[in-house]
């Protein structure tokens, strides 16, 4: 006699994850040189980080796609996925092709009107001690403060403001979900980099009547412009 085990039910759900959608800029040779260059100043930044590739405007063939995704991996960029592509050009050895899809009723539900949801309160992140070298503080949902220092080889990414009320001596961005309002604020700044809504300023780019003072950095005309208090 033959025995069977009961059939199990394999459970799905959806889920949602924020990942830094990188967006490629023509011509790609001069943009990948662009890539080594920020790697050559922050070290491992994409490190441990899902990245999506937004390839939105782009008219790529399947041999140019998948050079471009191994040039990637060659500077340890692992991406989660690719939006914005021709379908056509998915197969093996690419990542999944992510699309954005609309939810539709079952035809014998009538769908139900639901109330207008309330707009999302966008919640602080306080951090009452230093963030050391080699720590990453990711808050995607609104501003961050930091009482203490930021290391060197640290770095804090916010949706919002970051406010650091030490030394700035890592990495910040802010604004890094698509907030160009952004801001960020230290009481002694000696970054490595400043970045607000992707667009970025390293060190050898800021001067030295900014340097070691307190001082606000902001997005304007599509620069990172910085102020000093003293």
């Amino acid at each position: 006699m033959i025995q069977t085990r009961p059939t199990r039910a394999i459970r799905f759900r959806g889920r949602s994850f924020q990942a830094l959608a990188l967006c490629p800029e023509a011509p790609l040779d001069a943009w990948l040189q662009e890539v080594d260059a920020w790697l050559e100043r922050s070290p491992g930044f994409f490190g441990g980080k899902p990245v999506v590739l937004d390839l939105t405007g782009h008219d790529c063939d399947a041999t140019s796609l998948s050079e471009l995704v191994q040039a990637l991996a060659a500077r340890d960029v692992r991406l989660l996925g690719i939006e914005g592509a021709d379908a056509s050009l998915a197969g093996a050895g690419l990542p999944p092709f992510l699309t954005t899809g609309k939810a539709t009723p079952f035809p014998e539900m009538a769908p139900v009107p639901a109330p207008a949801p309330e707009p999302p309160v966008a919640q602080g992140l306080i951090i009452e001690a230093p963030v050391r070298s080699g720590q990453s503080i990711v808050h995607p949902d609104g501003d961050v403060t930091i009482i203490g220092s930021i290391g060197s080889g640290a770095e804090v990414i916010a949706g919002g403001s970051i406010h650091v009320y030490g030394a700035l001596r890592g990495r910040a961005l802010a604004g890094a979900y698509g907030n160009s309002r952004a801001r960020i604020f230290c009481s002694k700044l000696e970054c490595e980099l400043l970045a607000i809504d992707g667009l970025y300023k390293v060190a050898d780019e800021i001067g030295a009547e900014w340097r070691k003072k307190p001082a606000m950095a902001w997005l304007e005309n599509d620069t990172v412009k910085i102020k000093s208090f003293d």
